[in-house]
C-alpha cells in the first residue's frame, strides 16, 4: 500500500519525445544530395581551379628553370699547336649565349701530359671560378698552382685543391679536337681523384656519398 501511495504522489511526467529536423525546402523523399549541397560542392571546385590557376603557373616559373637544359654548346678556341703540356694558356669562350659578357667564360688550357698519368693527345680545360664560394683563380706560373685571392685557396697544376677552405677541385670543361682545332663544351665537376661528374656548385662536395647529399642539377650536362 505504501509503495502504490508513493507512486500516487510522484509529480507525472510526460515522455520524452524525439524532436525531427525538418526536411531543407526542396526536399523529396529518396533524394540523395540537396541543392544547397550540390552549389557548396560546386563554389569549392570553381574556388580551387581559380586557385589552382593562379598557383601552378608561379609554381611553373619558379621550378622549370630547374629542369631546363640548354642546347649543348661547343666553340673553337685555338689550334692544337698553341697549347703545351707544360703550361696554361688563357682563353675567353661564350659559355651561356644572349646575355652579353655575363655569359662569357674564361679557362685555362693545356696539352695533357702522359707524366702526369693523363691520356695522350688530348687537352685539360680548367675553370677559372673557385671550388668554395665562385671567385675567379689565377695560374701562378712560377709555382705552378692556382691561386684564389679571395679566402687563400690554392691548388695544384692539375687543379686539385692543396690548401684553403675548397671542398673539391675546380670545375673543368669537355674538349675535344676538330680540324685540327680545340674545342671547349658543357662543364662538368671533378672528384679529388678528378673523376668526372655532373657539374656542381660551389661549396658542394664530390664523390663518394656527397653524390648524394648534393645531387646535381637535373639541368646540368653529363660528365664526358
Amino acid at each position: 500500500m505504501a509503495e502504490d501511495a508513493d507512486k500516487i504522489n510522484q509529480p507525472y511526467r510526460a515522455p520524452d519525445q524525439v524532436r525531427t529536423e525538418p526536411p531543407p525546402p526542396g526536399y523529396f523523399e529518396g533524394e540523395s544530395m540537396t541543392r544547397r549541397k550540390v552549389f557548396t560542392i560546386a563554389s569549392q571546385a570553381i574556388g580551387g581551379l581559380a586557385g589552382a590557376a593562379i598557383i601552378l603557373p608561379a609554381v611553373g616559373f619558379a621550378v622549370a628553370p630547374i629542369f631546363h637544359r640548354g642546347k649543348e654548346r661547343w666553340e673553337k678556341i685555338g689550334k692544337t699547336s698553341d697549347f703545351t703540356e707544360d703550361t696554361y694558356r688563357q682563353v675567353v669562350f661564350t659559355e651561356t649565349p644572349g646575355i652579353g659578357d655575363i655569359g662569357k667564360q674564361l679557362a685555362y688550357v693545356r696539352k695533357s701530359s702522359t707524366e702526369l698519368g693523363e691520356e695522350p693527345n688530348q687537352y685539360v680545360a680548367i675553370s677559372n671560378r673557385c671550388a668554395h664560394l665562385g671567385c675567379p683563380v689565377r695560374f701562378v706560373q712560377a709555382a705552378g698552382n692556382f691561386i684564389c685571392p679571395c679566402h687563400g685557396g690554392v691548388y695544384d697544376f692539375q687543379g686539385k685543391r692543396i690548401g684553403g677552405p675548397p671542398v673539391r677541385p675546380l670545375d673543368r670543361f669537355q674538349t675535344r679536337i676538330t680540324k685540327g682545332e680545340v674545342e671547349v663544351g658543357p662543364r662538368y665537376s671533378v672528384t679529388s681523384q678528378l673523376k668526372p661528374v655532373r657539374a656542381r656548385d660551389p661549396g658542394e662536395f664530390t664523390g663518394g656519398v656527397w653524390e648524394y647529399l648534393y645531387p646535381p642539377r637535373p639541368s646540368t650536362f653529363p660528365p664526358p
